[in-house]
Protein backbone atom coordinates (compact mmCIF):
# COMPACT_ATOMS: atom_id res chain seq x y z
CA UNK A 1 0.00 0.00 0.00
CA UNK A 2 2.96 1.77 0.70
CA UNK A 3 4.30 1.86 -2.32
CA UNK A 4 1.23 2.36 -4.20
CA UNK A 5 0.79 5.92 -2.10
CA UNK A 6 4.09 6.59 -3.81
CA UNK A 7 3.05 5.76 -7.22
CA UNK A 8 0.04 8.12 -7.16
CA UNK A 9 2.31 11.34 -5.73
CA UNK A 10 4.36 10.71 -8.28
CA UNK A 11 1.76 10.03 -11.18
CA UNK A 12 0.20 13.42 -9.34
CA UNK A 13 3.82 15.59 -9.38
CA UNK A 14 4.37 14.65 -13.28
CA UNK A 15 1.53 16.43 -14.85
CA UNK A 16 2.24 19.33 -16.86
CA UNK A 17 0.95 22.61 -15.15
CA UNK A 18 -0.70 25.07 -17.39
CA UNK A 19 1.17 27.42 -19.78
CA UNK A 20 1.03 30.82 -18.66
CA UNK A 21 0.27 33.61 -21.31
CA UNK A 22 3.85 35.25 -20.97
CA UNK A 23 6.88 33.96 -20.17
CA UNK A 24 8.57 35.22 -17.23
CA UNK A 25 11.26 36.68 -18.96
CA UNK A 26 8.72 38.98 -21.02
CA UNK A 27 6.75 39.66 -18.01
CA UNK A 28 9.19 42.68 -17.22
CA UNK A 29 8.87 44.10 -20.45
CA UNK A 30 4.92 43.72 -20.52
CA UNK A 31 4.72 45.54 -17.84
CA UNK A 32 7.17 48.39 -19.00
CA UNK A 33 4.82 48.54 -21.96
CA UNK A 34 1.70 48.89 -19.62
CA UNK A 35 3.43 51.91 -17.39
CA UNK A 36 4.36 53.77 -20.67
CA UNK A 37 0.82 52.95 -22.52
CA UNK A 38 -1.18 54.37 -19.14
CA UNK A 39 1.21 57.10 -19.40
CA UNK A 40 0.76 58.21 -22.81
CA UNK A 41 -3.14 58.29 -22.36
CA UNK A 42 -3.13 60.09 -19.64
CA UNK A 43 -1.15 62.61 -20.82
CA UNK A 44 -2.82 62.91 -23.57
CA UNK A 45 -6.40 62.87 -22.32
CA UNK A 46 -5.33 65.67 -20.32
CA UNK A 47 -3.81 67.61 -22.95
CA UNK A 48 -6.96 66.92 -25.18
CA UNK A 49 -9.76 67.38 -22.69
CA UNK A 50 -13.05 69.11 -23.92
CA UNK A 51 -11.02 70.41 -26.97
CA UNK A 52 -12.51 70.69 -30.16
CA UNK A 53 -9.40 71.05 -32.44
CA UNK A 54 -5.95 69.21 -33.30
CA UNK A 55 -3.32 70.21 -31.86
CA UNK A 56 -0.12 71.44 -34.19
CA UNK A 57 1.38 68.28 -34.40
CA UNK A 58 -2.38 66.70 -35.69
CA UNK A 59 -2.56 69.88 -38.21
CA UNK A 60 0.83 68.95 -39.69
CA UNK A 61 0.59 64.68 -40.10
CA UNK A 62 -2.99 64.73 -40.70
CA UNK A 63 -3.06 67.41 -43.48
CA UNK A 64 0.34 65.22 -45.12
CA UNK A 65 -1.73 61.62 -45.14
CA UNK A 66 -5.38 63.16 -46.14
CA UNK A 67 -3.22 64.82 -49.13
CA UNK A 68 -1.21 61.79 -50.04
CA UNK A 69 -4.61 59.07 -49.53
CA UNK A 70 -7.26 61.20 -49.54
CA UNK A 71 -8.24 61.19 -52.78
CA UNK A 72 -9.19 57.44 -52.35
CA UNK A 73 -12.21 57.58 -50.21
CA UNK A 74 -13.39 53.88 -51.06
CA UNK A 75 -9.78 52.29 -50.37
CA UNK A 76 -10.10 53.79 -47.20
CA UNK A 77 -13.48 52.99 -45.81
CA UNK A 78 -12.19 49.30 -46.36
CA UNK A 79 -9.41 49.70 -44.38
CA UNK A 80 -10.88 51.20 -41.84
CA UNK A 81 -13.85 48.74 -41.85
CA UNK A 82 -11.23 46.47 -40.25
CA UNK A 83 -11.64 47.85 -36.75
CA UNK A 84 -15.47 48.27 -37.04
CA UNK A 85 -17.10 45.96 -34.23
CA UNK A 86 -18.10 43.70 -36.58
CA UNK A 87 -14.71 42.89 -37.90
CA UNK A 88 -13.57 43.14 -34.11
CA UNK A 89 -16.20 41.04 -32.54
CA UNK A 90 -15.97 38.43 -35.91
CA UNK A 91 -11.64 37.91 -35.17
CA UNK A 92 -11.94 38.09 -31.63
CA UNK A 93 -14.29 34.78 -31.99
CA UNK A 94 -12.22 33.22 -34.28
CA UNK A 95 -9.18 33.51 -31.89
CA UNK A 96 -11.46 32.18 -28.99
CA UNK A 97 -12.74 29.15 -30.98
CA UNK A 98 -8.99 28.52 -32.16
CA UNK A 99 -8.16 28.24 -28.15
CA UNK A 100 -10.97 26.35 -27.41
CA UNK A 101 -10.16 24.04 -29.79
CA UNK A 102 -6.79 23.41 -28.64
CA UNK A 103 -7.68 23.47 -25.14
CA UNK A 104 -5.96 26.88 -24.71
CA UNK A 105 -8.27 27.95 -22.08
CA UNK A 106 -6.48 30.37 -20.72
CA UNK A 107 -5.33 32.15 -24.04
CA UNK A 108 -9.40 31.99 -24.67
CA UNK A 109 -10.27 33.89 -21.41
CA UNK A 110 -7.42 36.31 -22.12
CA UNK A 111 -9.21 37.29 -25.67
CA UNK A 112 -12.37 36.99 -24.25
CA UNK A 113 -11.33 40.07 -21.65
CA UNK A 114 -9.03 41.84 -23.34
CA UNK A 115 -10.91 42.81 -26.53
CA UNK A 116 -14.02 43.89 -25.04
CA UNK A 117 -12.34 45.31 -21.94
CA UNK A 118 -10.23 47.56 -24.33
CA UNK A 119 -13.44 48.79 -26.39
CA UNK A 120 -15.35 49.34 -23.11
CA UNK A 121 -12.97 51.12 -21.61
CA UNK A 122 -12.42 53.61 -24.63
CA UNK A 123 -16.04 54.18 -25.93
CA UNK A 124 -17.71 54.29 -22.72
CA UNK A 125 -15.05 55.89 -19.99
CA UNK A 126 -12.52 57.93 -21.68
CA UNK A 127 -14.15 59.31 -24.62
CA UNK A 128 -16.81 60.65 -22.22
CA UNK A 129 -15.05 61.41 -19.68
CA UNK A 130 -11.93 63.68 -22.33
CA UNK A 131 -14.67 64.67 -24.46
CA UNK A 132 -12.64 65.51 -27.34
CA UNK A 133 -14.57 66.31 -30.29
CA UNK A 134 -14.40 66.40 -34.15
CA UNK A 135 -17.55 67.88 -35.55
CA UNK A 136 -19.57 67.33 -32.45
CA UNK A 137 -18.55 63.71 -32.51
CA UNK A 138 -16.39 62.10 -29.50
CA UNK A 139 -13.26 61.29 -30.58
CA UNK A 140 -10.66 60.76 -28.29
CA UNK A 141 -9.20 57.68 -28.15
CA UNK A 142 -10.11 56.07 -31.15
CA UNK A 143 -12.29 53.04 -31.14
CA UNK A 144 -11.19 51.66 -34.63
CA UNK A 145 -7.80 51.82 -33.48
CA UNK A 146 -8.02 50.35 -30.22
CA UNK A 147 -9.95 47.67 -31.75
CA UNK A 148 -7.17 46.17 -34.64
CA UNK A 149 -4.04 47.04 -31.58
CA UNK A 150 -6.32 45.23 -29.22
CA UNK A 151 -6.64 42.43 -31.74
CA UNK A 152 -3.34 42.15 -33.00
CA UNK A 153 -1.45 42.28 -29.51
CA UNK A 154 -3.64 39.21 -28.03
CA UNK A 155 -2.45 37.66 -31.53
CA UNK A 156 1.36 38.44 -30.31
CA UNK A 157 0.46 37.37 -27.21
CA UNK A 158 -1.06 33.89 -28.57
CA UNK A 159 1.59 33.05 -31.13
CA UNK A 160 4.86 34.34 -29.48
CA UNK A 161 4.26 33.72 -25.57
CA UNK A 162 4.12 30.14 -24.33
CA UNK A 163 0.82 29.21 -25.32
CA UNK A 164 2.06 29.41 -28.89
CA UNK A 165 1.22 26.68 -31.63
CA UNK A 166 4.05 24.38 -32.45
CA UNK A 167 4.17 26.36 -36.23
CA UNK A 168 7.07 27.57 -37.98
CA UNK A 169 8.30 30.35 -36.25
CA UNK A 170 8.46 32.63 -39.03
CA UNK A 171 5.09 31.62 -40.16
CA UNK A 172 3.97 33.09 -36.57
CA UNK A 173 6.09 36.09 -36.74
CA UNK A 174 4.63 36.82 -40.31
CA UNK A 175 0.91 36.90 -38.89
CA UNK A 176 1.92 38.32 -35.97
CA UNK A 177 3.83 41.19 -38.47
CA UNK A 178 0.37 41.32 -40.68
CA UNK A 179 -1.62 42.00 -37.59
CA UNK A 180 0.00 45.07 -36.62
CA UNK A 181 0.39 46.23 -40.24
CA UNK A 182 -2.94 45.96 -40.26
CA UNK A 183 -3.71 47.85 -37.36
CA UNK A 184 -1.65 50.85 -38.77
CA UNK A 185 -3.58 51.18 -42.24
CA UNK A 186 -6.57 51.05 -40.42
CA UNK A 187 -5.48 54.24 -38.00
CA UNK A 188 -4.36 55.46 -41.53
CA UNK A 189 -7.26 54.85 -43.27
CA UNK A 190 -8.71 56.92 -40.15
CA UNK A 191 -6.67 59.98 -40.27
CA UNK A 192 -7.04 60.27 -44.08
CA UNK A 193 -10.69 59.99 -44.22
CA UNK A 194 -10.79 62.98 -41.96
CA UNK A 195 -12.90 60.80 -39.26
CA UNK A 196 -9.52 60.98 -36.16
CA UNK A 197 -7.04 63.51 -35.55
CA UNK A 198 -3.81 61.67 -35.10
CA UNK A 199 -3.23 61.87 -31.46
CA UNK A 200 -6.63 59.97 -31.28
CA UNK A 201 -5.40 57.13 -33.56
CA UNK A 202 -2.35 57.38 -30.73
CA UNK A 203 -4.55 57.13 -28.29
CA UNK A 204 -6.98 54.27 -28.82
CA UNK A 205 -3.32 52.18 -29.73
CA UNK A 206 -2.30 53.23 -26.37
CA UNK A 207 -5.50 51.68 -24.41
CA UNK A 208 -5.14 48.75 -26.27
CA UNK A 209 -1.46 48.47 -25.63
CA UNK A 210 -2.50 49.13 -21.70
CA UNK A 211 -4.81 46.49 -21.55
CA UNK A 212 -3.77 43.48 -23.63
CA UNK A 213 -0.58 43.22 -21.17
CA UNK A 214 -2.78 44.19 -18.03
CA UNK A 215 -4.61 41.14 -18.92
CA UNK A 216 -2.37 39.25 -19.50
CA UNK A 217 -0.31 39.54 -15.97
CA UNK A 218 -3.39 39.52 -14.13
CA UNK A 219 -4.40 35.79 -15.94
CA UNK A 220 -1.39 34.30 -15.04
CA UNK A 221 -1.17 35.98 -11.56
CA UNK A 222 -4.20 34.78 -10.67
CA UNK A 223 -3.74 31.13 -12.13
CA UNK A 224 -0.39 31.22 -9.81
CA UNK A 225 -1.49 32.28 -6.78
CA UNK A 226 -4.51 28.94 -7.71
CA UNK A 227 -1.18 26.66 -8.33
CA UNK A 228 0.43 27.95 -5.02
CA UNK A 229 -2.75 27.24 -2.87
CA UNK A 230 -2.70 23.66 -4.59
CA UNK A 231 0.94 23.20 -3.90
CA UNK A 232 0.19 23.31 -0.60
CA UNK A 233 -2.80 21.83 -0.21
CA UNK A 234 -1.60 18.51 -2.04
CA UNK A 235 0.51 17.36 0.55
CA UNK A 236 -1.73 17.77 3.43
CA UNK A 237 -4.68 15.79 1.91
CA UNK A 238 -2.28 13.33 0.74
CA UNK A 239 -1.28 12.46 4.36
CA UNK A 240 -4.91 12.63 5.44
CA UNK A 241 -6.30 10.29 2.52
CA UNK A 242 -2.98 7.91 3.39
CA UNK A 243 -3.87 7.88 7.31
CA UNK A 244 -7.19 7.07 6.54
CA UNK A 245 -6.31 4.03 4.47
CA UNK A 246 -4.16 3.35 7.09
CA UNK A 247 -7.06 3.40 9.65
CA UNK A 248 -9.10 0.73 7.47
CA UNK A 249 -6.48 -1.56 7.10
Amino acid sequence: MARNDLAERATSSQQPAPRPLLSPAARPWAAAGLVVCVAVTAVLGALFAHQTRGSGLDVAIDARIQAGIGGHPAVLRGVARLGSAPAVIAVAGALVLACLATRRWRGALFVLIAVPAAEIVGEYVLKPLIDRTMEGDLVFPSGHTTGVVVLAAAIAVLLTGPLRPAWPAAARLSLVLAAFLAAGATAVAMIGMGAHYFTDTVGGAAVAGAMAPATALALDWVAARGGQRKSVSAPISSVVSSSVRRARR
